[in-house]
């Protein structure tokens, strides 16, 4: 689904991407884990398109590295980007509806009913201003408005940040359901235990260099890329 080759990117002067290649199958959830600062954020923004970069990045067999945002997203990339940003003044509904901005088919209220079963706690706070959400609710509410533009790729950037650990197991439930739904997920998590748990393959980032690759239960079982990399022992 998606094939990222010699991706780079600086802020300035300072390269944060070195040469990224990876590649995404289609319904699988790949977790990108590394520690502050790797390029995780980084790299789902430049594949989003609002950072720039240079590199090969073909998305179902097209190569979209050129492609503005808006056009990203209507080919069905979507990304719940770091600290949530929600739009604090605006209602749990409204943020909802503005995810599915490009969308003009008749089914958006139906995915939006589906989002509302699948964190209850939106539905219930559906007319409220989505700034008075707690820190959890607000991640729900980042995921439901990515999954409102009907994505084939969905970016998740830190999802359980900040959460409490009940909150972050039910952030984890959501997105093994998304897999199960058939869409396919880039998770990028400092959690990496919790990350590589779910899914099928992963890839270890190191000062913006792809360093350790592999099935996520083998990521997983290996204590030197964990104490190496991610600083678990």
């Amino acid at each position: 689904m998606l094939e990222i080759s010699n991706l780079r990117s600086a802020y300035g002067r300072i390269e944060v991407l070195k040469g990224i290649s990876l590649q995404v199958r289609a319904n699988e959830i790949v977790a990108l884990v590394g520690s502050n600062g790797a390029g995780k954020t980084t790299l789902l923004r430049a594949l989003s398109g609002v950072q720039p970069a240079r590199g090969e990045v073909t998305f179902l067999g097209e190569r979209i590295e050129k492609l503005p945002p808006h056009r990203r997203v209507a080919r069905g990339i979507l990304q719940s980007p770091e600290g949530r940003q929600i739009f604090g003044s605006l209602s749990v509904q409204d943020n909802l509806r503005l995810g599915g901005y490009l969308r003009k088919d008749k089914a958006i209220d139906e995915d939006r009913d589906r989002i509302f079963e699948m964190f209850p706690i939106l539905n219930e706070k559906r007319h409220l201003l989505a700034g008075g959400l707690s820190g959890g609710q607000q991640q729900m509410l980042a995921i439901g408005r990515a999954l409102m533009g009907k994505p084939k790729l969905l970016l998740l950037d830190e999802p359980s940040l900040g959460l409490s650990p009940l909150l972050v197991d039910q952030i984890i439930a959501a997105i093994v359901s998304l897999r199960a739904a058939g869409i396919t997920v880039l998770l990028v998590e400092q959690n990496a235990v919790a990350a590589l748990e779910i899914a099928d393959r992963g890839y270890v980032i190191e000062t913006g260099q792809i360093v350790h690759e592999g099935a996520a239960s083998a990521l997983l079982s290996d204590p030197k890329v964990m104490s190496a990399y991610l600083g678990i022992d």
